[in-house]
Parts: structure tokens; sequence; C-alpha cells
């Protein structure tokens, strides 16, 4: 039987090893094709493909089918749960993994792109540009159809153009821009607030006006510091929940 196969990643040694490997894994499985297998590699063959220890492995699978996305069976196999939600916490530990994982896993609507003006909000983060390229994305619960969340992307205009919109309808802008553009993601700030939905999200999500929504924004950052992508996603505050974890 074939077994899917899942991304490759670079390893921070300044995080638990378990912690990157299990939210790498969750990225890759929830940003799997229909058509991939539904079977993981064995604890030994992912361990090697990851370059940990076997009890590291197992300790990222154990988060994982703690979650409900994956299941064991002795002596079959490890399973990716096909009809697991997607909407579940997600806990931050500062990875770029971990952001991927937040986002990905939904079905993905493309509600629009193009080039927009750089707005006063947004000429902190590009100072030096006059316009940046633009995409408007409404995620939806796969087994549901319940819109979960919409986000919009604002990105440097060299870049968007080596950006493929069939990309976008299944992977996050975060691992696009790492996995296929080529960036190096130096880090990733993030900013959750408590927001009550404007007339626009609250059509797109599907909530009375005013109910309470969280609005994230994350700014990415390539090796010379420049900012390559800000996104703005509100979620629905009954839906999505956010757990920070810092380590003495």
């Amino acid at each position: 039987m074939t077994s899917f196969a899942p991304d490759s990643i670079v390893l921070n040694r300044k995080l638990p090893l378990w912690y990157q490997v299990s939210q790498s894994l969750r990225a890759s499985i929830l940003g799997r094709s229909p058509e991939d297998p539904l079977r993981l590699p064995t604890e030994e063959q992912l361990a090697g493909h990851y370059g940990v220890s076997v009890l590291t492995m197992r300790q990222a699978l154990k988060e994982l089918e703690d979650e409900g996305l994956i299941t064991r069976h002795r002596r079959r196999g490890t399973f990716i749960e096909p009809s697991a939600r997607r909407g579940a916490p997600v806990r931050l530990l500062g990875s770029v993994d971990a952001i991927v994982a937040q986002q990905s896993g939904m079905t993905t609507q493309l509600l629009g792109h193009g080039k927009a003006p750089v707005s006063a909000e947004l000429a902190e983060y590009f100072p030096e540009l006059a316009e940046v390229a633009t995409y408007h994305r409404l995620r939806s619960d796969e087994k549901t159809g319940e819109p979960t969340n919409h986000a919009r992307n604002y990105v440097r205009p060299e870049l968007a153009e080596r950006i493929d919109l069939d990309d976008l309808a299944r992977w996050p802008m975060t691992k696009v821009l790492r996995d296929v553009v080529g960036m190096r993601i130096s880090r990733i700030t993030d900013t959750v607030e408590a927001r009550l939905a404007d007339p626009e999200t609250a059509r797109l999500l599907e909530v009375p006006l005013l109910s309470p929504i969280l609005r994230y924004t994350g700014v990415a950052h390539g090796e010379s510091g420049q900012v390559l992508d800000v996104a703005v996603i509100h979620y629905r505050g009954d839906r999505f929940s956010f757990t920070v974890t810092l380590d003495a």
C-alpha cells in the first residue's frame, strides 16, 4: 500500500523537535490532495524523513492523534482521519510550520486578486512601495461547507509574479512563498485581536453583524528583514481559539 508523503523541513534546534515535526506533519496532512494516500509511513520511516529519533516521532504522532487528525492501529499502521475537524485550536510556539498548519486544511475560494495602492495601514510594512499585490480568499469547513475565515494577503509585486493561483487554492500563502516561490522566511510576527464583525465580514462568515471575531495579522519577513507578505485573517469567534506556549 502506498504511503502519504509529508513535506520536508529544516528543524530549528531552539524549539522542541517533536513540536516542529507535529506542526509540519499537520500542515502536510491538512494541505493534502484528495487523491493522496491516507496511510502514513512507519514511525521509523518518518523519523528518518525528519531526522529525529523514533521517540521524538512518537511524541509528535501522539499530538496529532490527540487532535483527531490520525488514528493508529496495532499491526495495521497509522492513518490520516479523513473526517477530522479542520477548525481545531492551534498552539503557536514560534515556528513557521505552526503558521502554515494554522492556515491549512480548508476548502479555499479565491474571491479576488489584483494590485492596490499601499494604504496608511500598510505603509509601515512597505515604506518604499507605491502598490502591492492583493489576494482575498474565503475558507470553509470541508465537511459542512460552513465559512470559517476570510483572508487578505498583501504581497510584494515582484513575488506575486511568481505565484500560481492554483497553488493558493490548495496551500496558505506562507507555504507558497516558502516552498514554491523559494523565499526563506526568517520570522513571522503574529498579532491576534478581538473585534466585532463589520458588514463585509458578517456576510462572508455568515454571522450576525457585530458578533465577536478574531482578527489575526501575520507579517512575514525575509532574510534581509524585508517584509514579504502581510496576512490579515478574520476568524469566526465561535470556531477558533489561539494558545501561545512559552518555554522557560
